[in-house]
Formats: C-alpha cells, structure tokens, sequence
C-alpha cells in the first residue's frame, strides 16, 4: 500500500510539473528550423514571422537554416527534437507535400512526424529565362524546347517545384535537362550567369532579379496573375488551361508536443499573420497570409500529398 501510494504522489508531482511547465511556456528561446539555405522564400517567409512571432511568445525566435536534400536534413532534424514546443519547423511544399513521393528513404513522416501548428503563407512561382533565350512567352519557350530537345538546361530549388516542372513539360510535350539545386539562391546565381537557361522559382526569391533586368519573367503559375507584378500572364492565359501551382510554408512542431503549447503558439502565429506589417511584407512579394487551424493545415498536408503523388505517377517521376 506504502508503495503504490508513494507511486502516486510520484505521479501527481510529475504532471504538476509538466503542467507547470507547459503553463509557464515558453520560458527560454526558441529555435525555427529552416529546411533551405539562406535567401530563398522559405528563409524569407520565416525571418518575416520570427521577428513577430517572438514578440507575441515573449522570447526570442531564432530562425536556424539546415538546408539539403530539398529540405528533407532539416525537416529531419526537426522531427527528431524533444516534442517541447522549443523547436518549430518552417515546412514547405517540398518537405510535407512531394518528398515522400520523390525520396525512396525518408527519415520522417510529414503526417505522422510531426504535429501542425498552421499554414503561413501561399504564392506563385515565377517561369523565368537567362536574357540569351530568345522566347518572350511561354510558347516561344515551348517552341524552342522542341527545336533544341534536350539542350535547354532547366534548375529547381526543391523537390516541389521539380514536379511542377515535370508537368509543365507534360502539358507542353517538350523536354529539359533538370539541375537540382539545395535552394533558390545558388539556382538564381546560375540562371543570372548563364549556367542554365530557365528557372522556376517562387516569387520573392526570384522577381528582384527581374526587376534588376537579370532575367525575364515569362508568366506565373497560379491561377490568377501576381498582384506585385500583374503586367505577367499566367501559364494557363498562354495556352495551358488549369495549370495552378503555389509555393506554401507552414509551421509544424514534433509529434508528441503537448497540446496546451500547441494552442499557444496556434494563438501566437495567428496574431502574427493578422498584423498589418506581415501582410504588407507578403504582399511585396506577392504571398498571401494563409491561416489555419491545426487541423485544417493537417488536411491540407494530406491532399499536398495525393496531389502530387498523381502528378508524379503522370509524369513518370520515381522515387530515388
């Protein structure tokens, strides 16, 4: 009898502390795992949200960049971390939507690793070309794909836009050479010097070199025209109806994290991505805030998934 009894005080100590703990949450810094290297538009989208996201938690926000194999190193890491709401995942398209699709091993389970907090934000990608490729419009590109098969060298920063690229070509009946890239900034060094000839990449990271004259911009893959940059058609206005892809980021934590530090870091984000500033500072770079509840970014994950599971299968791409 002693020992149960000492067994349960035990027991009722230790779920005090845990709720204190969680009720004292957070009292140190956090750590925002980034997936991709500096200066592409996961990075940028994080940086945008610590900042705030830090000021609603009262602590520090440190944003951690652990980029390669299309972010599946970091989305790694982060699933392995202590489920203790210290460390948050920046995840994307590619780590939760199109890696298990594209990777034959995977070190973690976007459904089952790791616990959703809320999408953040959704926009387009931008179809760009080195200014020696004499195409002005998606199909003065397509016509130069057939003309010159297999010579035009296209680059992706990640496994999603791969894909997105693999059914462009599909829908065009034209082929590239694909350059894999660990993240946009290397991609778009490569197009600015000519290492390759085209490059789809989101919005943010991209249009600057744009705007710069660098590069030019053919159009925009969602399904309505980029309100920072309207002049540019989308793919489906040149000739290829129902075309609509958009780069996301969402914040997800590790399986396992109690749920009283979920609903506050949910309540926290939110605040984040209602405030003017974020949105203004989406809005340069044509992203939208794109809140949700955990279990509505949950179900968003799960149709990424299929989604591109069949896109893959169309397109004949196999897991390596």
């Amino acid at each position: 009898m002693k020992y149960w009894l000492q067994r349960l005080m035990a027991l009722a100590a230790l779920m005090a502390s845990v709720a204190w703990a969680q009720a004292d949450y957070p009292n140190k810094a956090l750590r925002m795992i980034v997936p991709f290297p500096p200066g592409g538009v996961t990075d940028i989208v994080a940086r945008t949200v610590a900042v705030k996201l830090g000021s609603e938690l009262g602590q520090q926000v440190v944003v951690e960049n652990r980029a390669g194999a299309s972010g599946a190193i970091g989305a790694e890491l982060g699933a392995r971390a202590p489920a203790d709401g210290y460390t948050l995942i920046m995840g994307n398209i590619s780590t939760l939507g199109i890696n298990p699709i594209t990777f034959a091993k995977l070190g973690y389970d976007p459904v089952n690793s790791f616990d959703p907090i809320s999408l953040v934000a959704v926009q387009p990608l931008l179809i760009t070309v080195h200014p020696s490729v004499p195409a002005k419009n998606l199909s003065e590109l397509v016509q130069l794909a057939k003309s010159q098969a297999g010579q035009l060298n296209y680059g992706t920063a990640g496994s999603s836009i791969h894909l997105a690229v693999e059914q462009f070509n599909s829908l065009a009946g034209i082929r590239m050479n694909h350059i894999a890239y660990k993240g946009s900034a290397p991609a778009i060094t490569d197009l600015v010097g000519g290492q390759i000839q085209v490059l789809f990449d989101p919005f943010s990271s991209i249009y600057p070199q744009v705007s710069a004259g660098k590069v030019r911009a053919l159009g925009v893959t969602t399904e309505k025209r980029a309100s920072a940059a309207p002049q540019l058609p989308t793919v489906a206005e040149q000739g290829f109806p129902g075309f609509d892809v958009s780069s996301w980021q969402g914040i997800v934590v590790p399986a396992g994290t109690p749920k009283p530090v979920i609903q506050r870091l949910h309540r926290a984000l939110i605040a984040v991505l209602a405030s003017t500033e974020v949105k203004d500072k989406f809005a340069q770079y044509s992203a939208v805030a794109a809140p949700t509840t955990p279990e509505q970014f949950s179900a968003y994950i799960k149709e990424e998934l299929a989604r591109w599971q069949k896109v893959a299968q169309q397109a004949g791409v196999k897991p390596e």
